[in-house]
């Protein structure tokens, strides 16, 4: 992949479409397939580390050692 071909755009405006699960930065239908099915991504990619909390299996005890 060559530099001139990477295409970019921000988190805020990132949209995944649940239907064919392409990004595209449209927040009302995907570009490749026309589906309203759109996530934002920012609401789930982008976090504060003060807001990481440890995961409920990271506690337990190994099944085998």
């Amino acid at each position: 992949m060559t530099f001139v071909s990477m295409q970019h755009m921000p988190l805020t405006r990132a949209y995944l479409c649940q239907d064919c699960n392409c990004i595209g930065n449209c927040a009302e239908q995907c570009p490749a397939c026309a589906s309203h099915a759109l996530i934002g991504l920012a609401g789930v990619l982008n976090r504060d580390a003060k807001d990481d909390t440890p995961h409920a299996l990271a506690h337990m005890q190994p099944l085998a050692a």
